[in-house]
């Protein structure tokens, strides 16, 4: 018999551990990636008392796609729209908050002498607050409908977002081993240059291909595609210098923006859950007890950094971005603690061989115990309100919440700040696909057509060829470069408004043919040995073509509408199925109420009443504004809509109503059954005899149903089926049915 690979023996291990304390984390109502963690520190070779696994190279490759399968399982749950709709409030605390606590890890790494690629890995840490424990800590508190929760969740996809770039900075930094300038911004430009241009090409070639096949894809094919490209991105990234991480989230993000994104998400997450769960049960196998005893006091002191840090500074960093007080209270409050991120800097740090080996389980054992803190925190939030507010006088506290108050108020762009904004904007999208287009171009054109055109006269043939290839494929690019935003309503109004301003958005139409053409020239440059004067020409002449062309202008336009389609798919996908939220949501967030989503369970009380039996208003003070059921809203229903399992109410109202809604909503239920195995349907023979109270009756009349919870499923006439017994017929002596019923109920009618 064949010897069982050592693969195989360290997973069995590995999940069958990770189950068993998992089940007993769940018990105790605590979060599943603390129990993975301590599974880890039980099956790692740190433990001599109990099983290891034999090979932790294997483990750390599972790992390793664990950690890129949550990244793109991240990604999916992402959308640059939604940042772009979340205005400045958000970005404003998240950066507020990583340069604080970045700066603080720096501090305390300083503090210890440690090296500087500690500390610089260090700060990067302490700036992640972990979403999953978060959200988790919400839910088994019932916050997660509370406005406040709502603007923590908002800066956690921002820091995730951040935490990407910061992985590539890291890398970038750890790769040169110094803190450059130069170094810095060149990392930078890189990654916004790969970004946007992924992003863009990525929603304009994802959802167009996903949409041709459509017709052909079920859950199991659409799984095997996405995770193929998936790995694909990774690949890709991993070739241009990136990590594979980063790679499966821009995916994650761009299939975010396609119909399929909830379909593939829920399709991925068994996928996540598993290469997840191995990711940090290998975090766990790298703690060593003798470094938590070495390093007692470091952790301790950065225990109360991220506790202490987070209570004052992400306070101050959400007042910063708009929040009343209280409100950035209880947002800093539930920010106190360290996770997933977190592991993922310190893995990064030590593949790249540039942080000691003992940070590691120190930020695991720092997580472990600011994870435990984390309901304290967030419940120690509004007690540490009402003593500031008793102590502090009340000036400052009004103070500070007209503060919040004016940062909310949107001001009017100017017409130039706007336009200027949109053609920067355009300017350097299209830039980026330009540039892209010419080195593929140079890249896998240019050598393939001088091999079909071999020899010296020859050549030139070749790269005339493809040049004029190059320019054809940009040119629809340097169009929309130098025409869009011409006729916009604020050039129209610009235009109109003075005549001081003419000259400017001349010359703004100006930059932007000169950069075009210097695209143009460029290509004669690399591929011509004219002078500069006639590439400069050509350049012009080129352009001008390409301004007055109408195939260019078609394509463009094209182009354009097909890419703007791909991105706004997924909301008209909302708008069809009645899954939009309502325009006037965002008014509400000025006020002390909003809008909140509540799922009817399957087993609630309240299913089959009405709205009116149920007076959801007079009890918990909460409108409910519109129902969602099978991808169908209905707006304002009115007192006789019937409630029905899984139905999603919207509702309007403030968040202590909706604590109190929610707690509703949970309590009143069937609940489970105890004895579950006593509701077994049995068939059983009952013959009706002469001392039957039956005899004469009909089956109604009978009982058997409304009194003994028994129905009569047919009559024994001697035939090879049974008769179906008719409700007029009367029971006769001698009658033999047939019931099915539960096994007291039978034993019930029996004995009758």
């Amino acid at each position: 018999m064949a010897e069982l690979p050592a693969l195989i023996e360290d997973l069995a291990l590995i999940l069958v551990v990770a189950g068993i304390v998992t089940l007993i984390f769940k018990r105790l109502k605590q979060p599943l990636v603390l129990g993975y963690i301590v599974a880890g520190f039980l099956v790692s070779p740190n433990m001599p008392y109990t099983a290891s696994v034999i090979d932790m190279e294997n483990v750390h490759l599972w790992a390793d796609i664990g950690v890129m399968f949550t990244l793109f399982s991240l990604g999916l749950d992402f959308s640059f729209k939604k940042i772009l709709r979340m205005g400045a409030s958000p970005i404003i605390s998240t950066c507020t908050i990583i340069f604080f606590m970045s700066m603080l890890g720096v501090c305390v790494g300083q503090a210890f002498h440690w090296s500087k690629m500690d500390c610089i890995f260090l700060g990067g840490m302490l700036a992640m607050s972990s979403t999953t424990i978060i959200y988790k800590a919400f839910d088994d508190l019932g916050l997660r409908q509370q406005q406040f929760a709502g603007m923590v969740m908002s800066v956690l996809i921002l820091e995730d977002i951040l935490a990407i770039v910061m992985m590539v900075m890291l890398s970038a930094v750890a790769s040169g081993n110094e803190l450059g300038g130069g170094q810095m911004l060149g990392s930078v430009v890189k990654i916004a240059f790969f970004l946007i241009l992924w992003l863009v090409v990525g929603i304009f070639a994802v959802p167009l291909f996903l949409r041709q096949v459509r017709s052909m894809i079920n859950n199991e094919v659409l799984l095997v595609v996405s995770l193929g490209l998936c790995c694909a991105m990774a690949v890709f990234s991993t070739k241009v210098g990136f990590s594979s991480a980063f790679g499966a989230f821009i995916m994650g993000s761009i299939l975010a923006e396609t119909v399929e994104a909830e379909r593939i998400e829920k399709l991925v997450e068994p996928v996540k859950n598993l290469f997840g769960a191995i990711f940090f049960v290998s975090v766990g196998m790298l703690v060593d007890p003798k470094i938590l005893v070495d390093y007692a006091l470091p952790i301790l002191l950065l225990v109360l950094t991220i506790l202490v840090g987070q209570a004052l500074l992400g306070s101050f960093s959400f007042l910063l971005g708009g929040q009343s007080l209280k409100s950035a209270m209880r947002c800093g409050f539930s920010m106190a603690q360290i996770g997933e991120f977190s592991f993922i800097i310190a893995s990064l740090g030590l593949s790249l061989g540039v942080i000691s080996d003992f940070l590691y389980p120190v930020v695991v054992a720092v997580s472990v115990i600011t994870t435990f803190l984390t309901p304290y925190m967030i419940r120690l939030a509004t007690p540490a309100y009402n003593h500031l507010e008793r102590h502090l006088p009340k000036k400052v506290i009004l103070s500070l919440n007209h503060l919040s108050m004016n940062n909310q108020q949107s001001q009017q762009q100017s017409n130039w700040k706007r336009l200027l904004t949109q053609m920067g904007i355009n300017t350097v999208v299209y830039s980026i696909l330009t540039s892209a287009s010419i080195a593929v171009m140079f890249t896998f054109v240019l050598p393939f057509t001088r091999k079909l055109l071999p020899g010296w006269e020859l050549h030139w043939y070749a790269n005339a060829i493809t040049g004029i290839l190059t320019v054809l494929l940009i040119a629809p690019f340097l169009r929309a470069m130098v025409m869009k935003k011409n006729k916009s309503e604020e050039f129209k109004a610009l235009w109109r408004e003075s005549n001081r301003n003419r000259l400017p958005l001349i010359f703004t139409i100006l930059v932007r043919i000169m950069i075009a053409v210097a695209f143009i020239f460029y290509i004669c440059n690399y591929l011509s040995r004219f002078t500069n004067a006639l590439m400069i020409s050509i350049g012009v002449i080129v352009v001008a073509a390409i301004i007055f062309s109408r195939w260019v202008k078609h394509r463009s336009i094209t182009l354009e509408r097909l890419f703007i389609q791909n991105l706004r798919s997924r909301d008209i996908e909302a708008q069809v199925h009645g899954k939009k939220r309502p325009l006037y949501e965002g008014r509400l967030l000025d006020r002390d109420i909003h809008i909140a989503e509540f799922e009817v369970p399957s087993d609630s009380l309240w299913m089959g009443q009405t709205l009116k039996q149920l007076n959801l208003g007079q009890k918990y003070g909460v409108h409910v504004s519109s129902i969602l059921r099978g991808g169908h809203r209905v707006n304002i229903p009115d007192g006789d809509y019937i409630i029905f399992p899984y139905d999603v109410l919207q509702v309007i109202g403030s968040d202590a109503q909706f604590a109190t809604f929610r707690d509703a909503i949970e309590k009143e239920r069937f609940g489970e059954e105890s004895d579950l195995e006593m509701r077994e349907m049995k068939l059983r023979q009952l013959v009706i005899g002469s001392d039957s109270p039956f005899i004469g009756k009909t089956l109604i009349e009978s009982g058997i149903r409304d009194i003994y919870s028994c129905m009569v499923v047919g009559l024994e006439e001697g035939q090879e089926s049974l008769s179906a017994y008719r409700p007029n017929r009367r029971f006769q002596e001698g009658d033999i049915i047939w019931v099915v019923g539960e096994q007291e109920a039978l034993d019930a009618l029996m004995k009758v």
